[in-house]
């Protein structure tokens, strides 16, 4: 049995990752414009490896005798990822897909100290495979960034 700190961050990192996909997939269809379009098909790609994330999270708490969280359980935290008043402001959506990667970036990285810790290598695996995910979408992102602080 892994350590009640692992479950609290498994349980973290799931909630997270459902809150993720609820902000991406409403910037994806609020963002206006021409420029928006390359932004809302990564967010629309990216809906589905967040999900993908939730379920492996999901699946790990249940082999640890826990289960992941339900809406009463949930807490939004993501301000900055809220949809922009201005529908063609895609800096602001880009910024807070930004803040949301580090976030998951640096629950990842507590997750994996805390499974070695546990002498958990399955979830220290699994959070090594979603810290990988988490930053390519970072370097993404940046990218995205550069541009739209350039023009």
């Amino acid at each position: 049995m892994s350590s009640e700190r692992v479950v609290d961050l498994l349980k973290t990192a799931y909630a997270d990752e459902i809150e993720t996909v609820m902000n991406y997939q409403t910037n994806a269809i609020v963002l206006d414009g021409v420029r928006a379009e390359e932004i809302k098909e990564s967010l629309k790609q990216d809906v589905q490896e967040e999900l993908g994330h939730a379920e492996q999270l999901g699946q790990r708490l249940k082999q640890l005798d826990a289960r992941p969280p339900g809406s009463a359980e949930f807490t939004a935290k993501q301000d900055s990822l809220q949809p922009p008043a201005d529908s063609t402001d895609v800096l602001t959506v880009i910024n807070g897909v930004l803040d949301a990667e580090e976030g998951a970036i640096a629950t990842y990285h507590d997750l994996i100290d805390a499974a070695e810790e546990a002498d958990d290598p399955v979830t220290e695996d699994l959070a090594v495979t979603l810290l990988s995910d988490e930053e390519a979408h970072r370097t993404e992102f940046r990218g995205f960034q550069k541009e739209y602080q350039n023009d």
